[in-house]
């Protein structure tokens, strides 16, 4: 009977088989001959087909976009797992793409659909090799069944669904194809690239749920550049300029990013790091790159203590080949991933462990990093030939690139120095009133000990002077752009409820970039606290007129100050509110709360321990 039944269930398979390798698996970009890419329900119904064609793959969602439209998640695992833990468990790598956080840029949505239906359905895939160079276009079939022994992957193929759907030919001005694309921002009109770290939009939020639930061991983020013009079509971007735990960033530095040059290069697409130019559109004047914010996707990832790859083709390029090219970056990805997974696995969790000791604290923590304009390597840099005329139009440079291939030797600037660190606490505590602030922490993964009781505490915080806000929005804020303090330490009470957030957990570095602020990005710079630096209370002119007479006349020194701003400033000294103001300022009146940063940190450990029983 077992042996009928083990017959009839071989049978089944194969039929499945036969029924699964006579569906039609095309994409839609490759059914519209290479030219144009699928909407958003033809994309999730692609991802649904996909699922049923194979035991190894998940179509799930993530959450919900400001409009309301699912944001979706394919997972790929060779057993079938779709659960995190479980595959965490068996000890693979868990590889996380995503596409079109830029819907208008939506290579890595269509090269990932094809890299997932070729790894899981056909179990093969024709590469083609440098099909950029014409005459000298080629292929070759690859058996992929081996690269998933040791990675699993989840992928996003449209992470600005709002954005992509605002759809059409005239959303991209830099951008040879496809014929219709999505929009940069999301339907709030948020750069969804701008807000890892303070996590405005819905987005975002169940972006960082989903990180925190799966904590994949390297990111890929799939983009298309803009800005000059030449040869490659393919540059990528890694964090290995100081930001990065040290461990991981030699294996990027040594390992990884090695190995993927070495094979794009072999297999026909020159690349280059990604790459700014000191002077915008003129390659001539040298390459430049910085550390990236964690407000960016693979600046956040590196300070969590996992690489990201972020790929940026060249606009310029036919949509085939930065469609192929991108293809291949993921699959050679993959690729080192499944020979590197043993090694990533370990750096990842020594570099957790490392931000959970006092080693990680016990040192000045950059903030801020330059890039040295004193300190540059000559490149070879695959330009094209171009001349930069004086426009009669606009008045500016009028860079005008040519088809003619040009090798440029020229300044490479990429050594980078901190230039603001901050002494770690062990903990910081936020008053339970600061609600907003404690909720976005607890969004990126960050574990809070809430007070049970009123504590009154020493620690030490800051006094702000002299803030400016940026004039014009950005990102929907309008951020702090001059942030001067005094270092003070005060006595306070903290209510039950308050925040205590220790340091040494595996998002530490997250912490203090948030909470520290000069910290890039900080929730100072982004405006969370902006309610402390209002004035709120103010004195009468009846009052003060008099008031001000009295406190000079049993003040001479107060009366000399006053008469050197008055000599000093013209501006004030025509405003008679100011100049009551500042005498209001100078009163036992004045709120001594205001510019007072909320945020406190404790520096003695048996502090924190005690507050946590």
């Amino acid at each position: 009977m077992m042996k009928k039944f083990n017959l009839l269930l071989s049978g089944l398979m194969i039929i499945q088989t036969m029924i699964v390798q006579a569906e039609d698996w095309r994409t839609f970009y490759e059914l519209s001959g290479n030219l144009e890419t699928p909407r958003y329900e033809a994309t999730i119904d692609y991802c649904r087909q996909l699922a049923t064609g194979s035991k190894m793959i998940t179509y799930t969602t993530f959450g919900k976009s400001a409009q309301g439209r699912d944001l979706p998640l394919l997972i790929l695992d060779r057993e079938g797992l779709s659960d995190p833990a479980a595959i965490h468990a068996s000890g693979r790598t868990i590889l996380f793409i995503q596409a079109c956080i830029h819907a208008g840029e939506c290579e890595g949505k269509d090269a990932g659909l094809m890299l997932i239906r070729d790894l899981a359905i056909n179990g093969s895939a024709t590469i083609p090799h440098s099909s950029s160079t014409p005459g000298h276009e080629s292929s070759v079939t690859r058996n992929l069944s081996s690269l998933l022994e040791n990675v699993s992957i989840i992928f996003i193929p449209i992470f600005n669904v709002d954005g992509h759907e605002r759809f059409g030919p005239f959303n991209r001005i830099n951008q040879n194809g496809p014929k219709e694309m999505g929009w940069r921002t999301t339907a709030n009109n948020l750069n969804l690239n701008r807000d890892f770290l303070k996590a405005d939009s819905p987005e975002i939020q169940a972006w960082l749920r989903l990180f925190n639930m799966w904590m994949p061991d390297f990111f890929i983020d799939s983009h298309t550049t803009d800005g000059a013009d030449y040869q490659y079509v393919l540059t990528y971007l890694m964090e290995i300029y100081g930001d990065m735990d040290e461990g991981l960033t030699n294996w990027s530095k040594n390992t990884f990013t090695r190995q993927l040059e070495k094979h794009l290069n072999d297999g026909g697409y020159p690349v280059f790091p990604y790459v700014e130019f000191r002077n915008w559109h003129d390659p001539r004047s040298g390459l430049i790159t910085e550390v990236a914010p964690p407000m960016l996707s693979q600046g956040y990832t590196a300070l969590r203590n996992r690489p990201g790859l972020l790929i940026e083709t060249h606009m310029l390029k036919p949509y085939d080949q930065r469609v192929e090219a991108t293809y291949e970056c993921m699959l050679t990805t993959l690729d080192i991933l499944n020979k590197e997974s043993g090694n990533l696995n370990t750096l990842v969790r020594k570099a957790d462990q490392f931000v959970c000791t006092e080693s990680f604290i016990n040192h000045p923590f950059p903030l801020q990093f330059e890039t040295l304009k004193a300190d540059s390597l000559m490149v070879n840099f695959l330009g094209l030939a171009y001349n930069d005329v004086k426009s009669d139009i606009s008045g500016g440079d009028w860079f005008r690139y040519s088809n003619r291939p040009e090798t440029l030797r020229i300044p490479y600037f990429s050594t980078t120095k901190p230039v603001s660190t901050a002494k770690l606490p062990y903990a910081y505590i936020i008053p339970a009133e600061w609600s907003l602030v404690i909720d976005r922490l607890k969004l990126h993964g960050i574990r809070i000990t809430k007070l049970t009781r009123d504590e009154k505490l020493t620690v030490a915080t800051c006094r702000f002077k002299n803030p400016k806000w940026q004039q014009n929005p950005y990102e929907g804020r309008h951020p702090v752009t001059n942030i001067e303090y005094d270092e003070v330490e005060e006595t306070r009470l903290f209510p039950a409820g308050s925040a205590l957030v220790e340091l040494m957990q595996p998002a530490g570095r997250i912490i203090a970039h948030i909470l520290e602020p000069k910290g890039n990005g900080s929730y100072v710079y982004w405006g969370f606290f902006d309610a402390i630096f209002e004035q709120k209370e103010y004195g009468e002119s009846y009052v003060i007129e008099k008031m001000a007479r009295e406190m000079m006349a049993g003040n001479p020194a107060l009366k000399r100050e006053f008469e050197q701003k008055m000599a000093a400033d013209t501006t004030f000294a025509k405003n008679p509110q100011q100049i009551l103001n500042w005498f209001y300022n100078k009163s036992p009146y004045v709120d001594n709360r205001k510019g007072i940063y909320p945020v406190g940190k404790i520096y003695d450990r048996k502090v924190v321990e005690a507050l946590k029983q």
